[in-house]
């Protein structure tokens, strides 16, 4: 078989759905899961001769998104007419922005293994309005819920920059964690807040000539993995067509293609259209925005330390790993919180255990954010302060963190009411090693001899004084003092 290499090629559409009270072009309410077209007007149904009123707020969450993607904010954008013919789309055009987005040329970066980062190029950013949802549930017809048409979506179209399922799937997740630090969606993928669209091709290089097989776009992925099987399927079969069909670029054309999350392969939808098939013209209804320097300054203020960045930060300054950094500002209540925690004196490593091995825990159970569970950030620094001072074992801090989300009481408070104090007077203590070094001769014997059976019997000899002083011994002071008389 003839030599083959080839280079996985893929760039990313995303769709975000903006989280404001109304749609894009009218007053009807974004609500999720209420009953099917309840929440339309005849804006949103395309009656005739309404009229279309721009959300400014949606257009301020998107240019805080871009800024936020270093993107370039253009002065002055229009609004287009994007037309097909589709069951959800009740007028038959979708008000997009086409020749004239608000923003394009940014970058965004994303997290690799080994704390690296790559840079990923974005062409643009733009808004439109959603279409309406098809669905396929009541028997062998389809039904349309014009609910969601009209909702404000921030469209992200990158370069074609990433070249593994990997570097697809951080990007994601790195969009996500983006949009909801910044507020301006909760980016919930079962809801439909967040849908990913890949367009993939290979790279083939065969006796020393380049090929590259037809670009494909998966639509409307909406989980981290379908967005990781697709793509990994639709590599594979690019890869089995070529070596089958010698199709390539100049043989062959785009197409669009769908997943089928049962049976996890992809499904020729249609061949590709291109922009002149849409017949985009300028929206008559709606008149160009002008985004001046002070207004795009005011939006600017709003930024806040992004995920990434401060993910980074936790690595570098507090020697975090990179996993626990990732968890702590998966959301941004829970990097404050932590921040707020390390502020007010805790050790980052013990406050960071704290949070992600308890308060997360709470929170997942209690299904609010780490902000919402009743813990004080200064109290979890205190009790952070307290285990690394040996006042109470960590096993005991995690008690006393339970109780303190649920009274919000001091750890000190608690840790005196729960009896969790650690002994750590060497002379009272020292006086209980002693009457348990006389009550089992032979562990002493056993540890004294160096053998096998030395580690298991000095573990054993500690077990019998944190027994004696009911676990509230300091393990530290302990280990010292039988350390020095057993040598």
């Amino acid at each position: 078989m003839a030599e083959l290499e080839y280079k996985v090629v893929v760039g990313l559409e995303i769709h975000v759905q903006l989280c404001t009270k109304s749609k894009m072009f009218c007053n009807c309410a974004v609500e999720f899961g209420q009953r099917p077209n309840s929440r339309v007007c005849p804006v949103c149904l395309g009656m005739p001769g309404v009229l279309p009123v721009m959300n400014k707020q949606a257009l301020e969450y998107a240019v805080l998104v871009a800024l936020a993607l270093n993107c370039e904010i253009a002065g002055f954008t229009k609004w287009d007419r994007k037309s097909y013919y589709y069951p959800d789309l009740p007028k038959n055009y979708q008000i997009s922005q086409y020749d004239l987005p608000f923003s394009a040329n940014g970058f965004i970066e994303i997290p690799l293994e080994e704390g690296r980062t790559k840079r990923i190029r974005i062409i643009r950013a733009h808004l439109e309005e959603d279409a309406g949802k098809n669905l396929h549930t009541a028997g062998n017809f389809s039904q349309v819920d014009l609910n969601r048409a009209g909702t404000p979506l921030l469209e992200i179209v990158t370069e074609p920059d990433m070249n593994s399922t990997a570097e697809v799937r951080a990007l994601a997740v790195e969009l996500q964690r983006m949009v909801r630090f910044l507020g301006v969606s909760e980016a919930d993928m079962q809801k439909g807040h967040m849908r990913f669209e890949p367009n993939i091709n290979l790279v083939i290089t065969k006796d020393g000539a380049e090929y590259k097989t037809p670009i494909v776009e998966i639509k409307n992925l909406n989980s981290f993995r379908a967005l990781e099987r697709s793509v990994d399927y639709e590599v594979q079969r690019q890869l089995d067509e070529f070596l089958e069909t010698g199709e390539t670029m100049e043989t062959g054309n785009k197409s669009t293609r769908g997943w089928d999350d049962t049976n996890e392969v992809t499904v020729l939808q249609r061949e590709k259209e291109e922009a002149p098939d849409y017949r985009y013209f300028p929206e008559p209804d709606l008149v160009p925005v002008e985004l001046t320097e002070q207004w795009v300054e005011d939006i600017r203020a709003r930024l806040c330390e992004l995920p990434i960045k401060r993910q980074m930060r936790y690595v570098s300054e507090y020697k975090l790993s990179d996993y626990d950094a990732g968890v702590l500002t998966a959301e941004r209540s829970t990097a404050e919180f932590f921040d707020e925690a390390v502020k007010a004196g805790g050790v980052a490593k013990r406050v960071c255990n704290l949070l992600t091995q308890v308060g997360l825990k709470l929170a997942n159970e209690a299904g609010c954010s780490l902000a919402e569970v009743g813990l004080v950030a200064e109290n979890v620094a205190e009790l952070a302060k307290m285990i690394d001072a040996g006042t109470v074992s960590a096993t005991a801090g995690n008690t006393i963190m339970q109780e303190m989300a649920k009274s919000g009481k001091a750890a000190q408070i608690i840790a005196e009411e729960l009896s969790l104090i650690q002994k750590s007077d060497a002379g009272e203590l020292e006086t209980i090693v002693d009457e348990v070094l006389a009550e089992n001769p032979k562990a002493v014997d056993d540890v004294k001899s160096g053998g096998k059976k030395s580690k298991k019997a000095r573990g054993f000899l500690l077990g019998q004084v944190m027994q004696k002083t009911k676990g509230r011994a300091n393990p530290k002071v302990v280990s010292q003092i039988l350390g020095k008389k057993l040598n």
